[in-house]
């Protein structure tokens, strides 16, 4: 492509983006759809002005859609999952049982923790925010706890899980980028992880203190009848739970995994309501499910899902990558992060650096995976350079990357989790500790150097083991 961007008017571009996207959400509140969509615009008359081709265009717009194909797809599945889910009584039932073995003082840190340890297990923050989130998100408002701190501490133990586990695609992806051992990359991982998550378990533990009252005990109790006889709560619940760990263990994709338990939820439906009529199914998975309880605050709660109910998400995701495309088939975002690998000369400077990278990909195109693939590469060789190891990178990649974008209203995981939960981006985004503190550790790590790999120490290394084996 002839035409090439300075950085100066890269930068001016990009602000005046923001600005607009800012004001849009932030100050006039409007949904991310609109201030995105108007920006979308800009970039494309821009575009004209400097003489690109309008084929240029629709190349950069097809092939910004293009990388999240599979996750709209996977969206569309995740809907269908909470419908059915929630008609075969299984988040009913775990919102029982969490009843019974939770705390209700300690209910934030519980749910933190909980949702990190199984994340851990399953390697998908969207699984687990869409699943057991849901259920302790019920729990949550059943409590009287405030919904934006619920939600923030189920997205923070979601986005831990998916970072620490072998089989989230993100940390593939993260080791992958800048070519290290998977296993070695989770390992460093943990200098910044887990300060982090003491630091979130801390604050949830603090400001999540619910004292117990005769008010609560009732409302709980309450609940728990109403969910146990409108909804089938019985044991055979745990078998869809069950298939997810199942299909994690066995390595098996995100969409056969939905598949199937969306097919075991079904089954369990006829199973347990054999007067149930294949519409009714049908229109639940398209729909979403109504609860009919009676009781308001319930059926708040359990009327949700369906396919539907995600298409706000895809309008925003299509819109988001469609942007994003753009910036990447015009050297925007190039045009910015080729020249500040030049002016780096210190180890804190170059952490700093790539995690405003990872921050900044995730604001303008708000896609994960670009938010690591792209200062992958434009810092790879700037670390080799400066003595600093792979490892270095994928860790600090992870912080500023995969992180953040559970923070961004136009970002994909923040709309799925902001639409899932029912909760505005802009009002968890406080409460989501983990990745607040996990960039903060990253670059405290860069100026002490405390955990920060370098390519010298790991020759070091292998000399030492060398004249051992030796």
């Amino acid at each position: 492509m002839e035409n090439k961007v300075s950085f100066k008017e890269a930068v001016i571009v990009l602000l005046g983006m923001l600005v607009i996207m800012g004001l849009g959400v932030i100050k006039f509140g409007l949904s991310p759809q609109v201030p995105v969509l108007l920006v979308l615009v800009v970039v494309t008359f821009w575009a004209r002005a400097r003489h690109f081709a309008w084929s240029d265009v629709d190349k950069g717009i097809k092939e910004g859609i293009q990388t999240g194909i599979i996750p709209i797809f996977i969206f569309i599945l995740v809907g269908a999952l909470i419908s059915t889910w929630i008609a075969a009584g299984i988040i009913p039932s775990m919102m029982v049982l969490g009843f019974h073995m939770i705390s209700v003082t300690w209910f934030v840190p519980s749910v933190f923790f909980v949702c990190a340890l199984v994340g851990t297990s399953i390697g998908s923050a969207f699984t687990i925010i869409s699943t057991i989130g849901i259920a302790f998100f019920g729990m949550g408002m059943t409590m009287g706890v405030n919904p934006a701190l619920v939600a923030g501490a189920i997205i923070s133990g979601a986005i831990f899980g998916d970072k620490s586990s072998p089989l989230s695609d993100s940390t593939n992806l993260a080791s992958a980028v800048v070519g290290v051992d998977l296993f070695d990359h989770i390992k460093n991982l943990m200098w910044s992880t887990i300060p982090a998550f003491l630091g979130s378990l801390i604050l949830y533990a603090i400001l999540g203190f619910h004292a117990t009252s005769s008010a609560n005990l009732g409302k709980i109790n309450q609940t728990v009848a109403i969910l146990q006889s409108h909804f089938s709560v019985n044991f055979w619940a745990i078998i869809p739970i069950a298939l997810m760990f199942f299909c994690a263990w066995k390595k098996i994709p995100a969409i056969p995994t939905l598949f199937i338990n969306i097919v075991v939820s079904v089954l369990m439906v006829f199973i347990e309501q054999p007067q149930t009529q294949v519409s009714k199914i049908a229109t639940i998975i398209e729909s979403g499910f109504v609860s009919k309880t009676g009781n308001a605050s319930v059926d708040a709660l359990l009327t949700r899902g369906g396919i539907s109910s995600m298409m706000g998400t895809v309008s925003l995701i299509v819109l988001t990558l469609s942007l994003g495309g753009l910036l990447m088939k015009f050297g925007l975002i190039q045009a910015v992060m080729t020249p500040l690998t030049k002016r780096l000369n210190s180890d804190g400077k170059m952490v700093t650096a790539t995690i405003l990278s990872g921050i900044s990909v995730n604001i303008f195109i708000g896609e994960q995976y670009l938010s690591v693939i792209l200062p992958g590469k434009a810092f790879k060789k700037a670390y080799n350079q400066t003595g600093l190891a792979n490892l270095a990178l994928s860790r600090v990649l992870e912080d500023g990357g995969t992180v953040i974008n559970y923070l961004i209203p136009w970002g994909v995981a923040g709309a799925f989790a902001a639409n899932t939960l029912g909760v505005s981006t802009l009002h968890f985004l406080p409460f989501v500790f983990f990745s607040i503190l996990s960039p903060i550790f990253s670059i405290l790590s860069g100026f002490t150097g405390i955990g920060l790999k370098h390519t010298v120490n790991e020759k070091k290394t292998e000399t030492k083991e060398e004249l051992v084996s030796d």
